[in-house]
């Protein structure tokens, strides 16, 4: 799966994918292959950090 580069962009995609589909962040990087880090680091520099509890990044 190719997710979106822009930060703004992978922000949004992110938290619809984790409301529609899967229960956690590491469910979706598992389903799809990707580092977890990488997105993590990508919304951190836009001060966005992942929340387990709302599974969503705020």
């Amino acid at each position: 799966m190719s997710i979106p580069n822009d930060p703004v962009m992978l922000l949004s995609f992110m938290n619809m994918q984790l409301r529609d589909n899967y229960k956690s962040l590491t469910e979706f990087c598992k389903a799809n292959l990707i580092d977890k880090n990488l997105i993590i680091d990508k919304l951190a520099s836009i001060d966005y950090e992942y929340n387990e509890a709302s599974n969503q990044f705020i």
